[in-house]
């Protein structure tokens, strides 16, 4: 954690110097001293709009898990499933989210169901992609060895092939939960009175940018710790995962 963070300090320094020495408006771009002080000072009110753009992203996200992991298990079980659904998945993805967040206004309200919808929307194809790779990326030699021990094809799943793909589908929840706050963020965005995205949009409006960039400065902490708890899990769910990518690591390194 060394190197990144004195990096980070260092940009931050170097920022800090360039806008004092060439005296950038503040209202265009905040110092980074600026920011620290907005941010404590409104503290209160950020973490409030914070708990709402959580929440949103946490539902999101556990809506993509409970529909994206089912539909990858029937994509590799079903190769017509496969060839009807896979097609209509990547239009899905590549309709812009941007897009699609005002017909869902429309359609569910300015609540929190249409951010946490739009949320989903984001997260749910790397989750179905990643865990699909994994299923199919199963080795052929164990499928082999559970065939010869008479095995049910659910006893497969669980004991051979769903625990092959543990690491396939921890990297797609890592990139599903920093997605989910992206697609809340755009939800509010769009239409909303509360959220981070709300008050950067608010504070935007009038100049306040010490203010928005204190609440994408939270944004960036909540998605870290987001992803820091998917990989926390990922190494309590499949230790001997992490063991080898650490070892490999280490052989890179030497």
């Amino acid at each position: 954690m060394l190197v990144p963070t004195g990096v980070l300090l260092g940009v931050l320094v170097l920022w800090e110097l360039i806008w004092r020495v060439f005296s950038v408006p503040q209202f265009v771009v905040p110092l980074p001293s600026g920011i620290l002080v907005e941010t404590w000072q409104w503290r209160g009110y950020l973490l409030w709009h914070g708990w709402v753009t959580l929440y949103e992203t946490l539902g999101g996200f556990a809506l993509s898990i409970a529909v994206g992991t089912p539909l990858a298990v029937m994509i590799v079980y079903s190769p017509t499933l496969r060839r009807a659904v896979y097609p209509l998945l990547v239009v899905t993805q590549s309709v812009p989210k941007v897009a699609i967040a005002p017909v869902l206004l429309l359609l569910l309200g300015a609540g929190q169901t249409s951010k946490i919808v739009v949320a989903f929307l984001v997260a749910f194809f790397p989750i179905v992609v990643d865990t699909a790779t994994g299923l199919a990326a199963t080795p052929p030699e164990l499928l082999d060895l559970s065939r010869s021990y008479r095995a049910s094809a659910f006893k497969t799943f669980m004991k051979v092939r769903f625990p092959m793909a543990l690491p396939f589908f921890f990297s797609g929840l890592k990139v599903a939960v920093t997605l989910s706050v992206i697609g809340a963020v755009v939800g509010e965005f769009v239409g909303s009175d509360q959220g981070l995205g709300y008050v950067i949009v608010s504070a935007t409006s009038y100049w306040k940018s010490n203010l928005a960039f204190a609440a994408m400065l939270l944004l960036a902490v909540m998605a870290i710790g987001l992803f820091a708890l998917v990989e926390l899990a990922e190494r309590l769910v499949c230790p001997w995962f992490a063991f080898s990518r650490e070892r490999a690591d280490e052989g890179v390194r030497l």
